[in-house]
């Protein structure tokens, strides 16, 4: 094929992934989830574009069009994860229909440009033209890595010739509404050595802030026409497309040696998560717009944290680990990945959340297993929307998800998520096994090296900063190490074993007082874990504003991976009189309530029980019960 079989592939960087063809994930927590993926889910997803018509668009007249402007997008997306998925071969009447719709000059749209419609390009803002284009894009280059250039991949080069002649110097000097393709046509770039894609993608870049869209009712920061990405001190606007822009923008910076560019985003990324990510590492507070709130707003109840946000947030983080080597970048996407992306599809892979809250306060409505959810913030996971790109994003990104668990360089290997998995690259195998997150203790083995020293790295979690994590090499030597990465260098011998243990007790964590919205509450993570606590374990039929915990014990483990707090239940779940909410601070009444264990679940497994109200901060009792 000629091709790595990666998502991404930078031509220069710090670190080198390795491909799908180089890691498998052979069991435990992540293993489980692509297996329903493969098996379950990514057939829903088909089911259900066939039924709402999404997929016959590609053979409908212009009135018998179904769907937003944006769902051929949707499509895309979902033949872009049966490319990574190994189990799974493109649907070929799919694609020739697809092929089929093209117009001779490269030209793409159900919604636009036949006789009925908007002209094409009529309407960037809102429009979604070069969004789709995008995902078509991402869809042709997954099948280029994975099974050489068919007929997808075909489609996708016309579809980006058109853009480059349509947008390219000379052409319409403008941008899309929905950042997405940026990223798209450096791939493309990558992966056919074609030039074009790259210049046409750093011209989009640079386009981007210059007011070129019309002003619109959310402002100019909403797709982040306001500010050139060079200017930007913080992302803003709506999550998913400042994310999808910035991630596009470390393409450009990485593959043109652009330092100043990679250096804006990078401090781009370090003020958004220090002041505008939730604990769960979910981005995009406002309902309203889907997009950031100002700093530190960050209302639990009302989080907004769309999983195509996660989705993108992860796609950041991973370029930003390539082109840099730093771990940090590899604990947020580890954050976002076990906390938001993994908590958006049920167990059984047939309903998804769009948002994410982090507070429940009433019992949800179990949806009609048949019916599309008009809202994306259903009060329970349903199997689809009007509005579908989270079901399929989560699709494809499980899909590729080994390519996001190693990388090397000529010094060796690093692993920077643990799983169960074997590495193969370059005169070297390994065998990672580990029950992370429910145990700390990762063991690698090595099974096959080159008669030279090298260097195993493995990522040292900055959540287990204040423990002990400790390193035992070959020899049985034992040390700490400090979050950040460990290193082992030597010339290894096959049988070698170096075992790492992670300190993943559950603890308490206190947010930062400026999030007036949590101050005075506490949380619970063990490992990268985020805890919460379900009315369905709560005694009387209670919900969870009735709890109370004291942070001066220290959460233990339970069964089954719960958590259990010390705390108590409040009579009825109220602390004050019904009639008013409000009292003096010192005339505050003791909670009449019950002591008792708090039992808090991992929060990526809440809702699989039924409707039931669910918080993730909690408010605290001192040693006399009272708030």
């Amino acid at each position: 094929m000629g091709s790595p079989v990666v998502p991404v592939a930078p031509s220069r960087g710090r670190l080198r992934p390795l491909g799908l063809d180089e890691v498998r994930i052979t069991g435990g927590f992540w293993a489980r989830r692509r297996h329903v993926n493969a098996t379950v889910s990514l057939d829903h997803c088909r089911d259900w574009m066939e039924r709402v018509g999404w997929l016959g668009n590609f053979a409908s007249p212009v009135e018998a069009r179904r769907g937003r402007e944006f769902a051929d997008s949707d499509v895309y997306k979902l033949l872009e994860a049966m490319s990574w998925e190994d189990a799974y071969d493109v649907p070929d009447p799919v694609v020739q229909a697809i092929a089929s719709f093209q117009e001779p000059d490269g030209y793409l749209n159900t919604a636009f440009g036949r006789p009925g419609q908007q002209p094409r390009y009529s309407d960037l803002e809102w429009g979604h033209e070069l969004y789709c284009y995008g995902h078509l894009i991402q869809a042709g280059v997954a099948q280029i890595r994975t099974q050489g250039e068919g007929e997808l991949a075909k489609v996708a080069r016309r579809a980006a010739d058109h853009v480059c002649a349509t947008f390219g110097p000379g052409g319409i000097e403008s941008v899309c509404g929905h950042p997405e393709i940026e990223t798209a046509l450096v791939e493309l770039a990558r992966a056919t050595g074609d030039q074009r894609y790259l210049d046409q993608a750093a011209l989009f870049v640079d386009r981007r802030g210059h007011r070129t869209l019309a002003d619109p009712e959310f402002g100019r920061a909403y797709y982040q026409d306001d500010i050139p990405v060079r200017q930007a001190t913080v992302l803003r606007g709506h999550a998913v497309r400042a994310l999808y822009l910035a991630a596009g923008a470390v393409d450009v910076a990485v593959e043109t040696g652009d330092d100043d560019l990679l250096a804006a985003v990078v401090h781009q990324w370090e003020r958004t998560v220090a002041r505008r990510t939730y604990l769960t590492g979910g981005m995009g507070s406002h309902h309203r717009d889907e997009s950031f709130g100002d700093d530190f707003v960050l209302p639990p109840d009302r989080a907004y944290s769309e999983t195509c946000a996660a989705v993108a947030s992860v796609m950041l983080s991973w370029r930003l680990l390539l082109a840099t080597g730093e771990p940090r970048f590899a604990d947020l996407a580890e954050r976002t990945l076990f906390n938001v992306v993994a908590t958006s599809p049920a167990e059984d892979g047939r309903s998804f959340f769009y948002a994410n809250t982090l507070h429940r306060r009433r019992r949800g409505t179990l949806p009609a297993p048949d019916a599309v959810s008009p809202r994306a913030e259903s009060s329970l996971r349903a199997p689809w929307f009007a509005v579908s790109c989270c079901p399929t994003n989560v699709a494809r990104t499980l899909a590729l998800l080994p390519g996001y668990l190693a990388t090397a360089d000529d010094r060796g290997v690093q692993l920077h998520q643990y799983a169960d998995a074997e590495i193969t690259t370059g005169g070297i195998a390994l065998r990672v096994s580990t029950a992370y997150p429910s145990d700390g203790r990762v063991t690698v083995r090595v099974d096959r090296t080159p008669d030279h020293p090298w260097t195993l790295s493995l990522r040292i979690p900055a959540w287990a900063r204040g423990a002990t994590a400790r390193l035992t090499d070959p020899d049985g030597a034992h040390r700490a190490v400090a979050p950040g990465t460990a290193e082992v260098t030597r010339r290894f011998r096959p049988g070698d074993e170096i075992r790492l243990d992670l300190p993943v007790a559950p603890r308490w964590i206190a947010p930062d007082p400026r999030i007036d919205a949590v101050r005075g509450t506490v949380a619970v993570q063990r490992g990268p874990l985020v805890y919460c606590a379900e009315s369905v374990d709560l005694p009387g039929g209670r919900d969870v504003d009735a709890v109370r915990v004291d942070p001066s014990a220290e959460p233990a483990d339970g069964p089954d991976d719960t958590v259990v707090a010390a705390g108590d239940l409040t009579a009825g779940g109220e602390s004050h009189d019904a009639s008013w909410p409000y009292g003096p601070a010192d005339l505050a009444p003791p909670l009449a309530g019950e002591r008792s264990g708090i039992v808090l679940v991992p929060y990526h497994s809440w809702a699989n029980r039924g409707p039931s109200t669910m918080r993730v901060w909690l408010p605290t009792t001192d040693a006399r019960g009272r708030s």
